[in-house]
């Protein structure tokens, strides 16, 4: 049925009996053992592969879309998918069929006085629910650490992507019945647009936890709306201090990489935060070479006085997370004022400092409340796959359950099982 035609009670109606299927396709991959589920997801990374000339061509009418739409040059990066884009998804699939299985982990144990055994171990949510946009590479890793974790997966990935999903929905459908496990364990409420997503953030009791990945007004909304239990991933506004001992090739290197390599993810830095008595020494080049890797700088008044060719930078420009070649810089007095800078601007994601300085170094780390805190380092490197969890599910910028790139334990919860021998309560 075509979602111009189906009535907002249709689609929520329809969005909900395939969330059912999920949740009774959950049962049984939660079931299944590591030997299973690992090869579940080698099936799914082979017909990945076999199936990229479908993929590609699917992704292509979505950015040829895209690209008449107007849609941004960041989320055309994010959209792309190639045959080197759809290889390396497969390659991350099999990363996590390979990572340890993390249900049934033994997280605690203890004997009570009274002789009954207490063991709490690590099980599978069931549902795992994901809200996304344009993001096809999501589809993937979300559905890989969701089976893997033992979880059913529905999935929203947005009408920009709507193509690439469909296309890569299937291939993972097939090859789960390819190996004899419920497909239903992988759902897509796409074709019921975003009355399917309204009917994702009402689904407690189906869906156990959401996941939502995007624009921090995707995230704002479903945070706001959902009744489901949200884990929030946030927006990217990252920072980099240039320390007043700050070697400068490190200092070049290491912001360049930053924000050039691509600019259009969420741990590209957007903010540069330059020690005032390291700032005739670092700025001058710093500029310079990023201009040459065809940055646009936006800068205060202390950068414009020592480079050419910087866009006077505006408050706003400290509160902009970019996504794209452009990056704003600021001349601070000390460490003091760099941190506070950090913490008026910040959404939690990643900060690093260039420093050779011990103390300046622990006191970063220490002071500094994001997920990733960093010292003499790229904030490209704050993503799952770097930190060896084969993919990842998003960047948590909360607090509670889970913070910092989410793998496989993140999309587990916890059971107590207790081993008695006729004890009653007194």
């Amino acid at each position: 049925m075509s979602t111009t035609l189906m009535s907002p009670t249709d689609a929520v109606t329809g969005a909900r009996e395939r969330m059912q299927h999920a949740k009774r396709a959950a049962r049984t991959v939660g079931l299944l053992t590591a030997a299973q589920k690992a090869e579940m997801l080698n099936a799914v990374a082979d017909r990945l592969e076999a199936d990229t000339g479908v993929i590609v061509e699917a992704n292509t009418a979505d950015v040829d879309r895209g690209r008449e739409t107007g849609l941004s040059e960041a989320l055309q990066d994010r959209l792309r998918l190639d045959p080197a884009r759809v290889a390396a998804l497969a390659a991350a699939v099999r990363e996590v069929a390979e990572l340890p299985d993390p249900v049934g982990r033994v997280l605690e144990e203890r004997r009570l006085d009274n002789g009954l055994s207490l063991t709490k171990v690590a099980v599978p949510f069931g549902v795992v629910g994901s809200i996304y946009e344009a993001r096809p590479n999501v589809t993937v890793d979300i559905a890989a650490l969701a089976l893997r974790s033992g979880n059913a997966v529905v999935l929203r990935g947005g009408s920009a992507a709507e193509n690439s999903n469909r296309a890569l929905i299937a291939s993972m459908r097939a090859a789960l019945e390819s190996v004899g496990v419920d497909a239903d364990a992988i759902q897509t409420v796409d074709d019921f647009g975003r009355d399917g997503a309204r009917a994702m953030m009402q689904a407690r009791g189906l869906i156990d936890v959401l996941v939502p990945r995007g624009s921090a007004q995707l995230i704002e909304t479903v945070v706001t709306e959902s009744t489901v239990p949200v884990i929030e991933t946030g927006a990217g506004l990252v920072h980099i201090v240039l320390d007043e001992s700050a070697r400068a090739d490190w200092a070049r290197d290491i912001v360049v990489n930053a924000k050039v390599q691509r600019p259009s993810v969420c741990n590209a830095v957007e903010t540069v935060l330059v020690h005032r008595g390291a700032a005739d020494r670092l700025v001058p080049d710093l500029v310079g070479a990023l201009q040459a890797a065809g940055v646009t700088v936006h800068g205060d008044a202390d950068v414009s006085a020592r480079a050419e060719g910087v866009v006077p930078a505006t408050p706003d420009d400290w509160a902009t997370e970019y996504l794209s070649l452009d990056v704003a810089i600021r001349v601070v007095d000390d460490l003091d004022a760099a941190l506070e800078h950090i913490r008026t601007y910040s959404s939690q994601h990643t900060e690093s400092i260039i420093t050779e300085d011990p103390a300046a170094a622990e006191r970063f780390l220490a002071e500094v409340d994001s997920a990733v805190v960093m010292v003499n380092s790229s904030t490209r490197f704050t993503d799952g796959g770097e930190f060896g969890f084969g993919a990842e599910v998003g960047i948590s910028t909360q607090k509670l359950h889970a913070r910092g790139p989410m793998g496989l334990p993140e999309l587990t919860s916890t059971k107590w099982l207790v081993r008695g021998a006729g004890q009653v309560r007194g």
